[in-house]
């Protein structure tokens, strides 16, 4: 049977894997729960392991037993990311959270059900592999770098050599239709970066702003100055984007605080970008304070990098797909999205590709359905047969084409 055939036999399998991974999320580098459902449904296939030091991640090696001529095989990575979020599920689905404040609202279970389920389909297939698989299940995406942690553990070496090529699939709860693949070459995703202002006055009564220093007013005006400052110092064409989602101050409203706070996520398109607003902001911002006679506090911390993927890997990626599923199930995109993604630090060290997956239930508008973080997000689990047969025909294809190429 075809590897696509073989999942869809497995797809009741890999739905209830993903129901109890679902029920159970835990957040940031330390899953203990999740790491322990992966390693139940690894446990008798012939992987070797390594499990994390700094985080709950586990690494999973298989061993090709085909001949290869060259001395040095092939090796092939597949990446699911693991961790959920602080969001409160009010999707309604029966196996939602049992865990209060916590949610795979970004769709990792999906993720990390279909690469189990890839990895006995490729398992099944091991005497036909002239190459190595690494599977990569990773904590922490959400913010705390998990990717970084492996890498730095070793997982693109952890067959013995460097990997060859690196795939990684996120699914969508809106965007696109049901079960469609997306793809595009080069800038995939923004580079994600955090700015965490502290802007420090003199407290005083609300009704003699004259004898204190307002922070208040200060931050507010910073706040609106940064949205014109993109306007005008970017280039529209080579778009950012800044959001202030944090806005703290004061105690009572006939008081002026001694300080006031805000929060921003940037996201650029471009290394020249992303360079810039690291001089840009706090220019504007002490600027600002100095005007009226504040203090400031700019941290602009660098998150994640630009998420972008190689052109030939990507070409093999739609290739796959078009073959497995038809061209009519591949949305090729003409540009980047604004979310961000740590797997661009293995496609940075690697070359790889990242595939998106809509799992928008059937019958749902993929243009109006919530989006991945809200609670309210819904991941149809009809793809995930198709994911994980995607996952393993990526490896098997891949690894046959390397080892084709060097005998």
């Amino acid at each position: 049977m075809s590897i696509a055939a073989d999942a869809k036999e497995m797809q009741g399998e890999i739905a209830r894997f993903r129901h109890e991974l679902h029920q159970e999320p835990e957040i940031g580098l330390d899953l203990p729960r999740t790491q322990e459902k992966v390693l139940k449904a690894l446990d008798g296939l012939p992987y070797e392991i390594t499990l994390g030091e700094s985080t709950t991640s586990v690494t999973a090696v298989l061993r090709g037993g085909a001949a290869h001529a060259s001395a040095e095989k092939p090796v092939v990575l597949l990446r699911a990311d693991m961790d959920g979020l602080p969001v409160q599920e009010r999707t309604g689905v029966e196996f939602s959270s049992k865990i209060d404040g916590a949610m795979h609202a970004c769709g990792h279970d999906l993720h990390t059900s279909m690469l189990a389920g890839a990895a006995t389909l490729l398992a099944e297939r091991r005497h036909l592999l002239a190459g190595d698989v690494v599977l990569m299940f990773q904590p922490g995406e959400e913010g705390f770098d998990g990717a970084g942690h492996m890498i730095r553990e070793g997982v693109l070496d952890a067959a013995g050599r460097r990997v060859d090529a690196a795939y990684g699939m996120h699914v969508f709860s809106s965007l696109e239709p049901h079960g469609q693949f997306c793809t595009k070459s080069g800038v995939m995703m923004s580079a994600s970066d955090g700015l965490f202002v502290t802007v420090l006055g003199a407290g005083g009564h609300g009704s003699a702003p004259h004898a204190a220093k307002d922070p208040v007013t200060a931050a507010a005006e910073m706040v609106t100055a940064l949205q014109v400052m993109v306007t005008r110092q970017f280039n529209m064409f080579d778009p950012v984007v800044l959001t202030v989602g944090l806005l703290q101050a004061g105690t009572k409203r006939n008081v002026i605080p001694e300080s006031a706070r805000f929060e921003a996520t940037i996201r650029t398109f471009s290394e020249s970008s992303r360079e810039k607003m690291m001089t840009a902001i706090p220019q504007l911002l002490k600027g600002i304070a100095s005007a009226h006679g504040v203090e400031v506090d700019v941290d602009y911390r660098g998150e994640y990098p630009l998420t972008i993927t190689d052109v030939d890997e990507t070409n093999t990626a739609e290739n796959v797909i078009a073959g497995m599923f038809g061209d009519s199930r591949l949305s090729r995109w003409a540009t980047p999205m604004s979310g961000s993604e740590d797997f661009s630090r293995v496609l940075a060290e690697v070359p790889g590709t990242f595939v998106g997956l809509s799992a928008v239930p059937k019958g749902v508008d993929h243009a109006t359905s919530p989006f991945n973080h809200s609670p309210y997000a819904t991941f149809d689990d009809g793809v995930l047969s198709d994911g994980a047969a995607l996952y393993a025909e990526l490896a098997t294809s891949r690894i046959a084409a390397l080892a084709g190429a060097s005998n």
